[in-house]
């Protein structure tokens, strides 16, 4: 059976009291053999698929190098709180990654999603809106 490449695609907003964290976390991936891809602010508007390696996607019109690319860095969505999207990971790995996390003492990543043929063709901050929407939606309680 061909092993597939596990990978995390990770945002981090850069805040100090993160890199801690950011260090145990990245050493549970590398003992389990997941390679981290780190997904940078300048990243945000290019689509889930193409930052995660898949197949088809190519860099976003505009992006660094690009044609008519950003030249004003303030147009690009911030994103002020860490992301992961899961890509190739069995439900079994899965389980053993999050488990690992808290083991490590790592805090919970709210904001976790797998990457599937859906949320591939979105933009990182795309993705981010829903996991925010979905994760206010699960944490509000009672509301309709």
């Amino acid at each position: 059976m061909a092993k597939m490449m596990e990978t995390v695609l990770y945002y981090n907003p850069g805040r100090p009291e993160t890199m801690k964290h950011v260090a145990m976390m990245k050493s549970v991936l590398v003992r389990m053999g997941v390679r981290i891809k780190n997904i940078g602010p300048e990243q945000v508007l290019e689509k889930v698929g193409y930052l995660a390696g898949m197949e088809g996607y190519e860099a976003a019109e505009g992006s660094a190098g690009g044609e008519g690319a950003r030249s004003v860095p303030g147009e690009l969505p911030v994103i002020p709180e860490e992301v992961m999207v899961l890509k190739q990971f069995s439900s079994q790995r899965l389980d053993m990654l999050l488990s690992g996390l808290r083991r490590a003492g790592v805090p919970r990543i709210a904001l976790k999603a797998v990457l599937t043929e859906h949320n591939s063709d979105w933009t990182f901050y795309h993705l981010y809106q829903e996991l925010k929407e979905e994760h206010e939606t699960m944490t509000a309680g009672q509301q309709s």
